[in-house]
């Protein structure tokens, strides 16, 4: 091309286009091995990637001009190339008890829900691992909003990073108000096994939120194979929600039990333990208490030879009634001796105390907004109406 030669048009066109079509990469949710290599191909230091990390979850910055310490040669290119991409805050609600949830929107326009129960000195944060759930447990609503998809890693960690910097509980060197997180919202977390892998590490890595492995708890219904291959990735505490002594019942409450059945689930759990170098461990069972369905005393027997062989403490939780469900809560009568009955035999029992629920953010209460791929929540709808036109009548 002459000096005074006018560039062809097409070509520029072709250009703009290309530099329009490169997708951002978003850093959020990249663990450090992630982070490591993304910052090697741009030919940086690798002392860059502590950096970043410590910008993004302690300090709460997501703008790469205000992050003093990277050149502006740096910064420019991560503009360019990078992107801290959060969900987007919907709303927050405070309940009479302290407890607080959050709506996020996510990419594709469904929305997740966390909450954050504070108790005693700690205070404890459920983020969700997916919009809606496929497992379909009959006792849970989130079950009934059907599934769209899994959530990233950005997405995950994102609910996290929101909650904290809401409560100025970024920085690890000072007193926390989030101080543990359990995967126990929306979603079964091993179904999302990578993502939540990469964002649980995160939650636990001293340059990002720096919590203790104790502090991070994934909840499981119980896909065995994942969970045969968790305690190779992560040393997060684990709980198993079991919610019925025998096959029977389980098959019923948890569908999931059909394919992988009590005695494997534990059988796996137990493997998991093994592979902890932290040989005191334990893991939760977690069991809602529904009248008379799990809440029987022979349950309670039941359950108790069933764990023998299992280090576990036993987290007893009242079922939470919510619109789709004909199951009532325990009575205290029957939740008490449940509880003693499990202590005689020598069992660490806890109750989980109903919180948040003048803002439908108790357990099992968790819905959004999900544009449900499996019309699941659309039969469920339907059935309802049904049953209300059967019932005026009469």
């Amino acid at each position: 091309m002459t000096k005074n030669a006018m560039p062809d048009v097409a070509v520029l066109d072709d250009e703009q286009n290309v530099s329009q079509s490169v997708e951002k990469v978003n850093l959020l949710g990249m663990s450090e091995q992630k982070l490591t290599a993304f910052f090697e191909s741009l030919g940086e230091k690798r002392f860059r990637v502590k950096q970043v990390m410590q910008w993004m979850h302690q300090r709460g910055v997501i703008d790469f001009d205000a992050m003093s310490d990277l050149s502006k040669a740096l910064r420019a290119k991560l503009a360019d190339l990078a992107e801290i991409n959060l969900p987007e805050l919907v709303s927050e609600q405070t309940s009479e008890d302290g407890t607080r949830k959050w709506l996020v929107k996510v990419a594709g326009g469904s929305c997740i829900e966390m909450v954050y129960i504070p108790e005693g000195n700690r205070g404890t944060l459920c983020v969700s691992s997916q919009i809606g759930c496929s497992l379909d447990c009959s006792f849970c609503s989130t079950g009934k909003q059907g599934f769209n998809r899994d959530l990233s890693a950005a997405e995950i960690i994102g609910q996290l990073w929101i909650a904290a910097k809401s409560m100025d509980s970024l920085d690890p060197t000072k007193d926390r108000i989030i101080s543990n997180v359990v995967l126990m919202g929306m979603g079964e977390p091993l179904l999302n096994f990578d993502n939540v892998v990469d964002a649980m590490n995160l939650m636990m890595h001293d340059c990002a939120y720096g919590l203790s492995k104790r502090r991070v708890t994934l909840s499981t219904a119980g896909v065995v194979p994942a969970l045969d291959r968790l305690g190779d990735v992560t040393d997060v505490s684990l709980a198993i929600s079991l919610h019925a002594p025998n096959d029977e019942l389980r098959n019923q409450l948890v569908p999931l039990n059909r394919k992988y059945p009590i005695a494997e689930l534990l059988r796996s759990a137990q493997g998991y333990l093994a592979k902890l170098p932290d040989k005191r461990r334990k893991i939760t069972l977690e069991y809602t208490l529904i009248r008379e369905v799990n809440d029987r005393p022979e349950h309670a027997r039941e359950l108790a030879a069933l764990l023998v062989d299992t280090p576990c403490k036993i987290n007893l939780i009242p079922f939470n009634p919510f619109d789709q469900s004909d199951y009532q809560r325990v009575s205290n009568n029957a939740l008490y001796r449940f509880r003693d009955i499990l202590i005689e035999a020598g069992y660490t029992v806890t109750l989980r105390t109903t919180r948040g629920d003048d803002i439908d953010a108790a357990c099992g209460q968790l819905a959004g907004q999900v544009n449900d791929r499996t019309k699941r929540s659309q039969r469920y709808r339907q059935e309802q109406g049904l049953e209300a036109i059967r019932i005026i009548p009469g």
